[in-house]
């Protein structure tokens, strides 16, 4: 059994196993920047069911069920602060608002908190928790998948770290674009990271999947990601690694980070990690 309130003075991790559950994208940002201090970043307004899409629901109807459920314009939230006395740009995905899925405010959201990175010269975090691309959108949906790319892109090109940390889910079109190209990937543990569904996938080659297959520790050994974290060491872990990168202690007054040389090859960075 458990209690609500021991449940979020625990992160949301099941005291007994260890089982990560969801969690709000607003008590991750708490969690993540400073003395739980973060500035809300706007992200534009997109055109509202575009295609006049309709299923067993009208798109519209499911947006302003969305929206009044979590009290979001849709499920990406950019904020600023810092981190261990580093300034930084977060993304976090939010998977109540219809899956995590990305639509075009999602895509305006990624490419938002890309430009005031670079134009704050600070790392981006993103934080994907995602279903896949928004199918009500259709192809304007999956042009998003490319745009993040670009977003990512203009990061580094500035000479910015630009930084993945995956939580349950991360599938489908997100993970097909952005989240996979990240200078550093760091997931949460236990994790499912994918494209395609683990049955669709068994179904299509006609074999038994392995254990534990698209999970964070599989694609660990896998050379997918960089690390595994519990909830509870992921703010420590993430200060560790913005300073390595900002060449700061990640202690002291905020400042902006200062260019880095460029992502290491991925044994070289991870041994560097894990030493420091």
């Amino acid at each position: 059994m458990l209690f609500k309130r021991e449940l979020e003075e625990h992160l949301n991790v099941c005291r007994h196993c260890g089982y990560h559950l969801r969690l709000a994208p607003e008590k991750r940002l708490e969690m993540l920047f400073d003395e739980g201090a973060f500035t809300r970043v706007p992200v534009p307004s997109v055109p509202m069911d575009p295609l006049k899409f309709k299923d067993q629901k009208r798109y519209s109807e499911r947006l302003k069920d969305a929206r009044h459920k979590t009290g979001e314009e849709d499920a990406i939230l950019v904020a600023e602060g810092t981190m261990g006395g580093i300034k930084a740009v977060a993304a976090v995905f939010n998977f109540a608002f219809m899956g995590g899925s990305m639509g075009m405010a999602v895509g305006e959201g990624l490419v938002t908190a890309a430009q005031k990175a670079v134009e704050d010269q600070t790392p981006l975090i993103v934080v994907p928790a995602s279903g896949g691309a928004r199918m009500q959108e259709g192809m304007l949906s999956l042009m998003q998948m490319p745009r993040s790319i670009i977003a990512a892109k203009s990061v580094k090109d500035a000479g910015l770290p630009f930084i993945v940390i995956f939580t349950d889910p991360t599938t489908g079109g997100v993970t097909a674009s952005f989240a996979m190209v990240g200078d550093i990937h760091i997931a949460e543990k236990g994790a499912q990271i994918g494209f395609a569904g683990a049955r669709v996938i068994e179904s299509t080659i006609r074999e038994t999947l392995p254990p534990g297959f698209q999970r964070s520790e599989y694609l660990l050994d896998h050379g997918m990601v960089d690390l595994v974290v519990t909830r509870h060491e992921l703010r420590e872990t993430l200060i560790r690694i913005l300073g390595l990168l900002s060449n700061k202690s990640g202690r002291g007054k905020a400042k902006k980070a200062p260019p880095y040389a460029g992502p290491l090859p991925h044994g070289a960075r991870l041994s560097a990690i894990k030493q420091r």
